[in-house]
């Protein structure tokens, strides 16, 4: 049963950590709700976007069962140099800055462009804000039996229906929203850096370093 548990908060971390931008995204999502932009629209295309970056990511499953454990441990490498790089970047708290200035005074302004499918639009944002979180994906996956990662996209799937309801709680909470905002992405590379390294030591990738 400890498997289990670690399995969850592991999945928990990860989404958490390669998804905070995301919610960014969805509370200016939220915001600006109208008659032609539904909350079905939304959630729907959040999803669809979602599963396309989970199946891209199942990529890392194969892998993992062609190659040796030690050697598929590796990519723990992966979410350790993105939280590195986010550590010594303050690219990320601009572009939160820049999206919460959006979210408090421009909610009067038209924002679904006129695409065939508000649905397909919302998807091909998530697909597009999703790279580092098929690089993180592929290295988790890619570290567990087939079984584990069915579980943790059990539990990703979930995620992001908490992370859907949290957005649209926060648009409406906006002291809180800035609190999120503020902290948010100052720890996430820190998650980022200790998911790699935690990779490293389970998968004994640290082994092939004293090989020769």
């Amino acid at each position: 049963m400890n498997w289990l548990v670690a399995l969850l908060i592991t999945s928990v971390t990860s989404f958490v950590a390669t998804n905070l931008d995301d919610l960014m995204v969805l509370m200016l999502f939220f915001s600006r709700l109208n008659a032609n932009f539904r909350p079905r629209h939304l959630i729907v295309g959040q999803y669809l976007g979602f599963t396309l970056i989970l199946l891209a990511s199942s990529l890392g499953l194969l892998f993992g069962l062609l190659v040796s454990k030690e050697w598929i441990g590796l990519l723990g490498f992966i979410p350790l140099i993105i939280g590195i790089k986010q550590l010594l970047s303050r690219e990320n708290e601009d572009y939160i800055q820049e999206v919460r200035e959006d979210v408090n005074y421009s909610k009067n302004r038209s924002f679904v462009p006129r695409f065939p499918s508000q649905t397909y639009y919302i998807a091909a944002v998530t697909v597009a804000n999703g790279g580092d979180n098929i690089g993180i994906y592929t290295s988790l996956f890619a570290n567990n039996s087939p079984m584990h990662v069915l579980i943790i996209m059990i539990i990703f799937y979930l995620m992001m229906g908490i992370w859907c309801a949290l957005a649209y709680f926060l648009i409406t909470h906006p002291r809180i929203a800035k609190v999120v905002t503020n902290y948010g992405h100052k720890i996430s590379p820190f998650i980022y850096i200790i998911l790699g390294i935690y990779i490293l030591i389970d998968s004994k990738s640290y082994r092939l370093f004293f090989m020769y």
